[in-house]
């Protein structure tokens, strides 16, 4: 079997809902990031063999295949194609496994896989909301109600469960949400962010141009008394604002080549997947799923928890992650080191994609050898991915 290597990771900086990125189209936002990782690795543009890419909300300027659509608005030549992955927050870590798949197999050579989400323009649940308002019914049938009967899925009564049952207070969640902000602001303030963010050029509402390359949600002056002075979302609950990710907007793509691909077009090496895995929970608490996906991650790959050197999990909500941390009796310095989606945003179907550039990165300056990704998904399920950095095939 062939090996999967990653040849180049970027994103977009985060824009905070109906913030400096709400007047960008999602499709263009992919196609920039697409373009980048075009020109910083060298690929010819008609030597691309598909585009995989994620989005949750598939309405609006988000549906008719958008994968395709980014692919036709990028300098990618017209015979790539381009395809379209809803696994909910993990769609576009799910393209990436998907284009592992592909290269590992045999059948294709280079993959660009990506994810993006523009939730200013598309909210979170709009097809949901159009299908209940046109009579088009709802994602739930006779047969999933009769296992779930009057349940109704919820990923907030999910992150409160969570931490129900593995004992997270709200004290601890809160500490957790301020650290997210100071970690990113220090990655920010010490330029760790620089290489994997795409500037983009933006119009502002007055109409004038700017540039964006910082990722607006972080609280730079961000105190344990904020945070302690929001009121939950739930009566009698422990998750606040604070302690839930940002509604965002933004993109990021990953290449990926096997090595008869690197050595032909000389492609830059910047990590090789060792092992993914894919699994279903229980879908009523929901975000449990990185739990047991990280261990078949680590079973497949014939690693511990603690052979890893950074953890990136997507902070949904401040539970998943402490949750996680606790289960696998991983150590939290290694835990979101630059911080997470609390202070850094989720886009959805682009998150994914974001969070393995950032890890890529960041094993690259510290020089640490291992990194692991996981991802909660709704519905129950949960994406993990290994991956250890190298700079050369022979490294």
């Amino acid at each position: 079997m062939a090996e999967a290597y990653i040849v180049g990771a970027v994103r977009t900086a985060t824009g905070r809902k109906k913030g400096r990125l709400s007047q960008l189209h999602p499709v263009d936002m992919g196609a920039i990031v697409i373009d980048e990782l075009v020109d910083r690795t060298g690929i010819p543009t008609d030597k691309v063999d598909d585009v995989i890419f994620g989005v949750v909300s598939q309405i609006g300027s988000q549906a008719g295949n958008l994968g395709r659509n980014v692919a036709m608005s990028s300098k990618l030549d017209l015979q790539v194609p381009g395809t379209t992955v809803d696994r909910q927050c993990g769609s576009s870590l799910q393209a990436i496994q998907f284009g592992a798949q592909a290269v590992m197999s045999g059948t294709q050579d280079v993959i660009i896989c990506g994810g993006v989400e523009a939730m200013s323009t598309v909210e979170i649940g709009s097809n949901i909301r159009d299908g209940l308002e046109h009579g088009r019914g709802t994602p739930k049938g006779e047969r999933l109600e009769l296992q779930y009967p009057g349940i109704q899925f919820s990923q907030f009564d999910g992150a409160e469960l969570l931490a129900e049952k593995y004992d997270i207070s709200r004290s601890e969640l809160d500490s957790f949400g301020l650290l997210s902000h100071q970690r990113a602001t220090q990655a920010t303030e010490n330029g760790y962010f620089k290489q994997e963010i795409v500037p983009l050029n933006i119009k502002l509402e007055d109409g004038s141009a700017d540039v964006h390359e910082v990722d607006e949600g972080i609280r730079f002056n961000a105190s344990l008394e904020g945070m302690q002075s929001l009121n939950t979302l739930r009566e009698g609950g422990v998750i606040t604002a604070g302690t839930a990710s940002q509604i965002s907007d933004g993109a990021a793509a990953i290449m990926v080549a096997n090595e008869e691909a690197i050595r032909k077009y000389e492609l830059p090496v910047r990590a090789k997947i060792h092992s993914l895995a894919v699994i279903g929970s229980d879908p009523v608490i929901m975000l449990e799923g990185p739990i047991p996906a990280s261990g078949k991650a680590l079973e497949k790959a014939g690693l511990t928890i603690d052979d890893i050197d950074l953890y990136e999990v997507n902070e949904a909500f401040g539970s998943v992650p402490l949750a996680w941390a606790k289960a696998l009796h991983a150590d939290q310095d290694k835990l979101n080191v630059n911080g997470g989606a609390q202070a850094l945003g989720h886009p959805l179907g682009g998150t994914g994609a974001k969070l393995m550039t950032t890890l890529v990165h960041e094993l690259e300056r510290r020089e640490a050898r291992y990194g692991l990704i996981a991802i909660c998904e709704g519905g129950g399920t949960a994406n993990a991915m290994i991956i250890e950095r190298m700079d050369s095939l022979s490294s």
